[in-house]
């Protein structure tokens, strides 16, 4: 399958934004690891925003990141995250382990997988196709298959929006995220003026997955089932020709082939 990157969004300690992402994953400027500031959603209604927690919060910062001031009504979406929102399920936990097993009403609303999908809906009066989907530490480039075969299937162009939080410290062990990070892409069926680059996307025999030649930038690749993204975030941000390498759902790995637009 081709499809044609458009933007970009990225959220993770050190990577705050596509603009300073950028000239990190360039070698212009060191990779320094610092903590996220908070984040209010701007394009969320202010009922709305009070009750986003952590995780929808974080997908809308990389959404609105890859958008920049362009209208979100006529794209398709794909959320994914390998866990969700682990600090909700934490709690709805402990809630259902006291005696009066009082559940509150916005953990409730917000435990379901698609929380983020929903808010988006809401921001953005998204009608077209929305999918939200979980592959562990494949759920990027499972995200990336989905948001192409909307792309190719149904010719819209695709928000892909890939996010995971780190869980509380009694979940750390099982929920192996050791940071919060996000990243988006933009895809389109037809090149543009503004495009990034031409990526071709197909499914092989599981290889050896992309690593970062940085050892820090490697470190939060595999610190975050979203940041498995940063390879390809790479080579777009050098505007490389080149192979790319993802770790699949299954027994398979998607190479990407990256090229100028």
């Amino acid at each position: 399958m081709k499809v044609y990157v458009q933007a970009v969004g990225c959220c993770a300690p050190g990577l705050d934004g596509w603009t300073q992402a950028r000239a990190v994953l360039r070698g212009e400027r060191p990779y320094l690891r610092e903590d996220l500031p908070a984040h209010a959603p701007v394009r969320l209604p202010a009922n709305e925003r009070r009750r986003a927690p952590l995780a929808v919060r974080l997908a809308f910062r990389v959404a609105e990141d890859a958008l920049s001031g362009n209208g979100p009504e006529n794209l398709a979406t794909v959320f994914a995250s390998s866990d969700g929102d682990t600090h909700i399920v934490h709690r709805l936990c402990m809630a259902l382990a006291e005696s009066q097993r009082v559940v509150s009403p916005t953990d409730f609303h917000n435990s379901v997988h698609n929380a983020a999908a929903g808010y988006w809906s809401i921001a953005a009066h998204a009608k077209l196709p929305s999918t939200s989907l979980s592959a562990g530490n494949a759920s990027f480039a499972a995200a990336l298959l989905e948001a192409a075969t909307l792309v190719q299937v149904e010719a819209h162009d695709s928000l892909l929006v890939a996010f995971d939080v780190r869980p509380p410290q009694t979940l750390l062990a099982r929920c192996q995220v050791e940071e919060s990070a996000a990243f988006a892409l933009i895809v389109s069926p037809r090149r543009s003026a503004g495009s990034l680059a031409e990526l071709r996307i197909e499914t092989v025999p599981r290889g050896s997955e992309t690593a970062m030649d940085d050892a820090a930038l490697e470190t939060l690749r595999l610190s975050n089932p979203a940041a498995r993204a940063l390879p390809l975030l790479q080579g777009l941000a050098r505007g490389d020709t080149g192979t790319v390498l993802l770790d699949g759902a299954g027994q398979h790995s998607l190479r990407l082939q990256l090229a100028p637009p």
